[in-house]
């Protein structure tokens, strides 16, 4: 068991854009909140849904995006593996980077904790995009490392952790958000 001392916080991002059986992407993200219950995961906020393009642009339909605060006892590599797990459980199959999935279940943050260290973490957050749609890390990023570009995902947490701060830019989730462009911003629609 990879039970740790003490209770950690965990901010993840969901979304999907494809049905799962008869589930269209809005009920899939709910259901995968239940999901992640059942693994022991406990659900302490929950954003509102949203509309959001395919990223990149043209890689599927558009996205029902979320954001969730979870706590629990488990370490980073363990939540991760019950995020695959409740992917995996609903249909998710990892065939295209960046494709079209019906669940999409991203590790964002673990507390404050940088992993797997401060330079391999700042490593993959300064690299650049186009090299970054080739190189998958060989090991957990945290917090991910495109978290500060990505409008899909600061939206959603800005109803359920904006005052988080980024343990190594220091920056919180409203001024990463605030330094988005606007048009990025609105591209994020309340469903």
């Amino acid at each position: 068991m990879d039970l740790l001392n003490y209770s950690a916080n965990y901010i993840i991002a969901l979304g999907s854009n494809l049905k799962f059986g008869n589930e269209g992407p809005a009920d899939v993200v709910e259901q995968a909140f239940d999901e992640l219950a059942r693994e022991g995961l406990a659900i302490r906020a929950q954003s509102h849904f949203y509309n959001t393009a395919a990223f990149p642009t043209g890689a599927g339909p558009d996205f029902v995006n979320a954001a969730a605060v979870l706590e629990c006892a488990f370490s980073p590599a363990r939540v991760l593996a019950c995020l695959h797990e409740v992917e995996a459980r609903m249909g998710r199959e990892r065939k295209q980077r960046w494709g079209a999935r019906t669940l999409d279940l991203d590790l964002i943050a673990a507390d404050q904790e940088l992993l797997p260290d401060a330079e391999t973490e700042q490593y993959w957050r300064e690299m650049p995009l186009e090299v970054q749609k080739t190189a998958v890390p060989p090991e957990l990023i945290l917090p991910h490392p495109r978290l500060a570009e990505r409008a899909f995902v600061l939206v959603p947490l800005m109803d359920v952790a904006p005052d988080w701060i980024h343990p190594a830019t220091k920056l919180s989730v409203r001024q990463m958000h605030d330094a988005l462009p606007q048009a990025l911003r609105d591209e994020v629609v309340m469903r």
